[in-house]
Parts: C-alpha cells; structure tokens; sequence
C-alpha cells in the first residue's frame, strides 16, 4: 500500500495488491459497519473548499425556510475573494430551493452565498449556525468562516468530513441535488445550462447515492461520494488532489481494488 493507507479488512492475513492514490488525504468507510477500509492522512486538517456546501445545505434545510421563497442574486454574492467566474447573473431571480440544487449540483458560488445572505440573522447568523452544526456532528477539527468553501478558513479532516457526508445522506434533498446529471435556469429569455461538477455520476459504472466536489488552491482538487462499490454502501472522502482529473482516478481506483479484494462489481 502507499504510505500512510491502511488495506482493506487490514487483519487478514493474504496481502493486498498496492493502491497509489493521488489524493493527499483519503479515506473509505463501509456506511453499514463503520469499518475503515481505507485511510490515507485522515486525520490531517485541511481546507475543503467547496465540500463546505454539504454543511450549507444542512444548515438551511435544518431551518424550515420556504423552499419557493424567491432570491435575487446580487451584487453582494459576487466572489470578491478570488473573483472565480460565475454562470449565474447578477439580478437573476429563482426560488430558494433552486439556489440550493445550483450550489450543490453546479458548485454555484453565487447561489451558496445567497442562500447565506438570505438566512434569518444574515450571513454572520449562517456561519454560527455552520459551526454549531459542526459541533452537534461531534466534528473535532472542522471550522467554518463562509457557506461557499471559497474561504481557505473552512477546514475539516478527512474523518470529519465521513460524518458529514453520512449526516447529508439523511436528507433527501441533499441526495437527490446532488447527483443529478444537470439542470438548467431561465435568465430573462435565455436558458443557462449547469452540469454536475462530478462527472463520475454520468458514468453508468458508478452507483453514486451522494456526491460533492471542491476545489481552491488551497485545498487542491476534493471529492466526497456515498456509493455502491463490491455491493457495499461507502463513503469516499478524497482531499487535495494534485490533477484536475486525479480525483476521479482516485475513485475508480479505489472502485476497481474494491472490486478485486471482494470478487464482486457493483
């Protein structure tokens, strides 16, 4: 195995073919046992980038607000930080729910900031909200500064990010935004297309029941899925990954040294 990665069902005797992941930090759970099947540096403390957004949309969910309620996107939500690009104009108007299916299918920054800015109490309110959430989840090294990820203050581990990703999996919401292939708004007369940032859940191999990307430089390229792999239900956390495509060939390595352990594809 690469270094600092534990083989799945460790305690057995045979050896296990080598795994060399690209992900700096990396870590694959069984979602019925608890069982780590795989670890890489997952406990180290690193910025997550977008991931964050699956804390945003908890929060928000867990508050009740009218979904049809409708948001402007402003001025205000214009990335100031880094000044990333956005496919979502300024002015344009759509219901709270839609905002939500846009952050977590499209990554849409723009739509996460709103869905901050618009929470009763604003956006400081959201943030302690985001934090408090992080401490009722019993996460010991994650903290948050913003609902978009595009602040390098928001950080977790690896392990952290496992109980989030199981907590999401619990909204239907969550599950359903984000692993939809795409989807689309209407701006004034004009259709605006957004495909999933992960392409993996357009892929027929995969069974994908919740997934998440992330990316600043910081942070590197992230990837967070609940999937079937080998007929198991997993949780796959991939941080900070050096290539543009590195962390999806993380995954279907960790897909196809699955498969081989237990003989079975799925």
């Amino acid at each position: 195995m690469a270094a600092g990665c534990a083989a799945l069902n460790a305690g057995s005797t045979h050896s296990a073919t080598k795994l060399t992941l690209k992900s700096a930090s990396a870590l694959v759970l069984d979602q019925s046992t608890g069982q780590t099947l795989l670890e890489k540096q997952a406990g180290a403390v690193v910025p997550i980038a977008s991931i964050t957004k699956l804390m945003t949309a908890m929060v928000l969910l867990d508050a009740h607000l009218d979904p049809q309620e409708i948001l402007t996107i402003t001025n205000d939500d214009k990335d100031m930080l880094r000044h990333s690009k956005s496919r979502l104009p300024v002015g344009t108007r759509l219901p709270r729910e839609q905002a939500l299916l846009l952050a977590l299918l499209a990554s849409e920054n723009r739509a996460a900031h709103a869905l901050g800015r618009t929470f009763p109490g604003g956006l400081s309110a959201f943030v302690q909200a985001m934090n408090a959430k992080a401490k009722e989840l019993g996460l010991t090294g994650a903290r948050f500064e913003d609902p978009t990820g595009l602040s390098s203050g928001n950080v977790a581990t690896a392990r952290d990010l496992a109980r989030i990703l199981e907590s999401a999996y619990n909204y239907p919401e969550i599950r359903d935004f984000t692993t939809r292939p795409e989807t689309s708004i209407l701006s004034g007369r004009k259709s605006i297309q957004f495909p999933n940032t992960n392409a993996l859940v357009r892929s027929p191999r995969w069974s994908i029941g919740l997934s998440k990307t992330g990316y600043i430089e910081e942070a590197g390229r992230c990837l967070v899925m609940q999937a079937m792999l080998a007929n198991r239900p997993v949780l796959i956390i991939l941080l900070d990954s050096w290539g543009k495509y590195t962390r999806l060939g993380d995954a279907n390595r960790i897909k196809q040294w699955m498969e081989a352990r237990l003989g079975t594809k799925g």
